[in-house]
């Protein structure tokens, strides 16, 4: 976007909205459209479902009639034997949708000899009807017999193939007889009308859902009773279809049927593992359930080629509006385009360059306007810049030779003794600007005797520096053989204080060595107390007196402490440029981090006890400017070597 020009992104400000407008007007209405299909569809197939569910109803209750009115008259009268073959054979001839009827009487529960234990009438494979008796039992032992007489209760069996009587799939719809024994109610035999499933493949075949879904029907366990694939049929069951495709989705959905559940899910279908939708629904009669089902690919075929009609409208009215905002933007931007070759030019230099002319009052005019005005100001702009500049240079060349200047001031870190040090003495100062107001000194008052100094002036900048050149040269003017700290300290403040009318001053802390004893004279003018490292121990504050900063009251006083060294001691002093530098999260370095630092390093000279904390304060500032000049000043002690 930061590259292209005004026409570009325009075109694209205005058609990617639109375009994302458009994606999820289009979005929104084929999701919206394939809710409303398959909430249209699961309608229609529930409707076709049940009807189909209501057609195998009708026929299962009106063989259910038989065995029970059957039943009714057996447990109310005596027959005999030519009034069973009647009633068994008439009940087949009647109802075609009866494949055969069977009574059968429990063993010994009759004591005419007329009666045979079981009479069953069935159609033959002419249309008549042929009866068979008494199969010595054989019959009564499965589960047609056994089941309604264990239940006490009308049953349903499960589908099977008959061989021998029909050799078709049937099933059984069987009630129990129970007569009057002592006033008891006993139970005595079965009655039962077998009825071919051959009708239910043409009644679930008539079931059409798009062009390739279909309807089948599940037995109580879960066995195919109708399919479009005969060899599923009585043969495998939608667990075992399930465990061979790995589909446990599939057995959840076929637990769920067998149960009496109702549902419109998606599955993948099982042979072709498309995604498809199945409607499954009870049959209440017999316990079965009626699954319809069909690819989800029809189903949505429709809606699929309403999207792309819709799809295809929208590029083609994107593409129109492209063509358009690119004519619109173009048109608007051809005097901008021109100014901007213009401001190209005075980018360059150019200022004598003629800009186009304003044609118009509208915001481009406006703007062409504003150029020349700019155009105007930048000349005078350049020429009062060249003049600031070049005093600013002269300005910064000065603040260097300054700087070299000061830093001559300070001494350099030579030995003061012929022979072998006494003491050794390291010192390192750090302005925050080019120049600043710390300052730290050291000399020889005779071969015996090692002065040295260190202060901070107040502010930073020129006016810090010039003071502190001041403070310097007075230290040292006026320090002789016989003078003491303290009286140092008030001559050079009675001279700062003099017409200093601009208020400043400078904390500064001094000393005295004798390099032969080890003693030392100091004082104090309101300067942070040093650190004194004694050999083989700890560091610890060196005490000071109390005393003013110089430059501040004429009148004021200070005092001499006295200290003896050893060999091995170390006085650490700075300025407060140190202990209140800040880091990242406005925490104050501090005395007590200064103390720490000094303890948690060895100390093996003046010049590595400096540099140390030099280091210390630039990782606590973590990077951040310095705001505040530092200074810092170490004065060993050898003693004399002999």
């Amino acid at each position: 976007m930061r590259n292209r020009s005004l026409a570009a992104r325009l075109i694209l400000l205005i058609l990617a909205p639109t375009a994302i407008i458009f994606a999820a007007a289009f979005l929104y209405g084929y999701l919206a459209s394939k809710a409303i299909v398959v909430q249209g569809v699961k309608e229609n197939v529930e409707d076709l479902a049940l009807a189909t569910v209501y057609k195998v109803e009708i026929v299962l209750q009106s063989v259910e009639k038989i065995p029970l009115n059957l039943s009714y008259l057996l447990e109310k009268y005596s027959y005999s034997r030519e009034d069973l073959v009647y009633l068994a054979s008439n009940g087949v001839a009647r109802n075609p949708e009866v494949f055969g009827i069977a009574i059968a009487f429990e063993p010994d529960s009759i004591t005419e000899a007329s009666h045979p234990t079981e009479v069953y009438c069935c159609r033959d494979k002419e249309g008549g009807t042929r009866t068979v008796f008494n199969l010595a039992g054989a019959q009564l032992g499965q589960d047609w017999y056994q089941i309604p007489k264990e239940l006490d209760r009308p049953v349903w069996s499960e589908p099977y193939y008959d061989e021998g009587a029909g050799d078709i799939v049937m099933a059984t719809y069987s009630v129990p007889l129970h007569r009057q024994v002592d006033g008891e109610s006993r139970f005595c035999g079965i009655v039962s009308a077998d009825v071919s499933l051959s009708w239910l493949k043409n009644i679930l075949a008539s079931v059409k859902v798009y062009e390739s879904g279909y309807a089948f029907l599940l037995s109580k366990n879960g066995v195919y009773v109708t399919h479009p694939d005969s060899d599923t049929i009585m043969r495998r069951s939608i667990f075992s279809v399930a465990e061979e495709n790995g589909d446990r989705r599939l057995r959840r959905l076929g637990l769920d049927m067998v149960r009496g559940g109702t549902g419109f899910v998606p599955l993948k279908h099982p042979v072709s593992g498309k995604k498809s939708w199945l409607y499954y629904a009870p049959v209440p009669s017999c316990g079965w359930s009626m699954g319809v089902i069909f690819p989800e690919e029809e189903l949505y075929a429709g809606v699929r080629r309403l999207s792309e009609e819709i799809l295809f409208i929208c590029i083609v009215g994107i593409l129109f509006l492209f063509g358009a905002v690119a004519f619109v933007s173009r048109s608007i931007t051809r005097p901008i385009r021109r100014l901007a070759a213009s401001a190209d030019e005075i980018a360059r230099g150019n200022l004598d360059i003629e800009l186009p002319e304003a044609a118009t009052g509208d915001e481009i005019g406006r703007l062409t306007e504003s150029f020349g005005n700019m155009k105007t100001a930048l000349k005078e702009y350049i020429a009062n810049l060249a003049e600031t500049t070049a005093a600013k240079e002269r300005i910064e060349s000065e603040l260097k030779i300054a700087r070299t200047i000061q830093m001559s001031f300070l001494p350099k870190l030579v030995s003061l003794f012929s022979e072998k040090d006494p003491v050794e003495i390291y010192a390192q100062l750090q302005p925050a600007k080019e120049i600043g107001g710390d300052l730290y000194d050291f000399f020889l008052l005779d071969p015996d005797r090692l002065f040295f100094s260190i202060g901070d002036v107040s502010g930073k900048g020129v006016p810090a520096a010039l003071f502190m050149a001041a403070a310097k040269t007075l230290m040292k003017g006026k320090a002789g053989p016989d003078i003491t700290p303290s009286d140092l300290l008030g001559s050079v403040n009675r001279e700062l204080c003099v017409e200093n009318d601009s208020m400043m001053f400078v904390t500064m802390f001094c000393g005295i060595l004798n390099v032969r004893t080890g003693e030392l004279a100091y004082s104090n003018a309101g300067h942070p107390p040093p650190l004194l490292l004694i050999g083989g121990s700890g560091p610890e504050w060196l005490p000071v007196p109390d005393g003013c900063p110089l430059g501040v009251f004429e009148d004021a006083e200070y005092t001499t402490c006295r200290h003896g060294l050893q060999a091995g001691d170390m006085i650490l002093i700075y300025t407060d440029g140190v202990t209140e530098a800040m880091n990242g999260g406005n925490e104050l370095y501090s005395a007590g981090k200064l103390m720490e630092t000094i303890c948690a390093c060895r100390i093996s000279s003046a010049e590595s006890a400096v540099k140390e904390v030099f280091r210390s304060v630039e990782e606590f500032s973590s990077g951040l400017a310095q705001t505040d000049d530092i200074a810092v000043l170490a004065v060993l002690f050898n003693g004399l070597h002999k």
